[in-house]
């Protein structure tokens, strides 16, 4: 535990105002807990998917109430205000710019669900408004953005929570009790897995922004680049400018309850081997991924990602497996299954609620646990279950993961920082490259 809290020290200084799209906002005297029985009042920011899960958590809590609906595309927004009519009665108001709402008051909170590029920025303005912050995960496009969210999240003392909602699964609470316990003797090794079948997002071509769109918003800090017909709404996940591949879309969460588990922090060593092995399109990242993190006390986790390509023989579509001296943990959203090490069934707990992994919506009992535990440390001060200090830890993982597969050999890590060692060519892509005006500072 040493080492994650030297990270987050580390991570910890702040000074000036932060800046971002020739706008800066004065650091705010907003009080971080409101009172417990006060509404906390909440902007959902891209509602086109995940925002579904965060509205229905948010309408389930009784001291919450939705005041914006926020997103660049009128017909996300039509859509999500006849489903928001249809399933909680009512359609907040609608903005199209995010900064306006950042300007309102009366907002406490914000929820971001926006292509990955945005995560970072928007949270760090959300927070220098005087909002708390859910942001999705990943928290970060890059490793610098990791850096910036904790130092922001430090100086304006918000909560700032990640969506990565297993954190806030008893079945996983239940297992890492009994990991601490010795249940499965000492942990030295954790797998997480997903697979799917993705098609391909074939080869796109520039063709005029839709009317309803506001694409320079959409690229925010962003380079700019022509329109392609095949970016927007989803596979922009798979384009190094906006998104950070599955080990980010999926890993992130898999990746988290093997850290967890194992009571591990910033990794030694980084290796990962894969490719792009399936279509010739414009995917920019590996379809399929094997990245081995190495640990103080000789742990390590594997991270097997298949995008395009069901992992064989039978097995669930994603997971996460710990391994001990004295037995075996299978950790899913909603089940915790214990074994011998003769492989003979010790102990099978599951969730009485449906959990966002049984739901296409990924609406389920774990979203509004999460969400509820957010919203209780702004009116209660309780303790979130993923903070982002911790949280960030996880999508570092994941940011060298990516880091590892461009170098293409071990990475050697500073398990203080995060930083690559003795690698100047690696740590070029430590940060990107900013629209003019739009970088995000401290």
């Amino acid at each position: 535990m040493g080492t994650r809290r030297n990270f987050i020290k580390k991570t910890a200084a702040g000074s000036a105002a932060i800046s971002l799209g020739g706008i800066i906002l004065p650091k705010s005297g907003y009080a971080n807990i409101l009172g417990a029985n006060e509404k906390v009042n909440c902007a959902v920011i891209g509602v086109r998917s995940r925002a579904k899960a965060h509205v229905m958590a948010i309408n389930q809590y009784p001291n919450a109430k939705i005041l914006y609906n926020c997103d660049v595309d009128d017909l996300i927004i039509e859509e999500h205000n006849s489903w928001c009519q249809e399933n909680i009665g009512y359609v907040p108001k609608v903005e199209k710019d995010f900064r306006k709402i950042l300007e309102d008051k009366s907002v406490d909170a914000v929820f971001i669900a926006t292509p990955e590029h945005w995560h970072a920025p928007m949270a760090i303005m959300a927070m220098q408004a005087g909002k708390h912050v859910y942001v999705e995960k990943p928290c970060s496009h890059n490793a610098h953005e990791n850096e910036l969210l904790v130092k922001a999240q430090r100086k304006y003392n918000k909560k700032v929570q990640m969506g990565n909602q297993q954190r806030s699964a008893e079945t996983s609470h239940s297992a890492v009790r009994d990991i601490r316990d010795g249940i499965i003797g000492e942990v030295f090794r954790a797998e997480a897995f997903y697979s799917n079948n993705r098609g391909s997002i074939g080869k796109g071509n520039s063709v005029e922004v839709p009317k309803t769109l506001d694409w320079d918003l959409w690229q925010g800090p962003a380079p700019r680049t022509n329109y392609r017909d095949n970016v927007h709404p989803y596979n922009w996940h798979w384009f190094r400018t906006w998104g950070t591949g599955e080990i980010h879309n999926n890993g992130t969460h898999e990746i988290d309850v093997c850290r967890w588990a194992l009571g591990v922090d910033l990794p030694k060593t980084v290796t990962s081997f894969g490719g792009k092995f399936t279509y010739d399109d414009d995917w920019e990242f590996v379809d399929n991924q094997q990245v081995t993190f190495g640990f103080e006390g000789n742990k390590f986790i594997t991270w097997n990602g298949h995008s395009r390509g069901i992992m064989k023989p039978e097995r669930p579509g994603r997971g996460a497996t710990i391994y001990g001296s004295k037995g075996v943990i299978e950790l899913s959203r909603n089940s915790y299954k214990l074994y011998g090490l003769d492989g003979s069934p010790i102990k099978l707990e599951y969730e009485k609620v449906p959990s966002a992994f049984n739901d296409i919506q990924g609406i389920g009992g774990l979203d509004v646990l999460h969400v509820a535990n957010f919203l209780d440390a702004i009116r209660k001060d309780i303790e979130l279950k993923s903070p982002i200090a911790d949280a960030s830890i996880s999508t570092m993982l994941c940011h060298l993961g990516n880091m590892a597969q461009d170098a293409g050999h071990t990475l050697e890590i500073d398990t203080e920082t995060g930083r690559v060692k003795n690698n100047d060519a690696v740590m070029k892509n430590w940060k990107r490259e900013y629209e003019k005006g739009w970088e995000p500072k401290l």
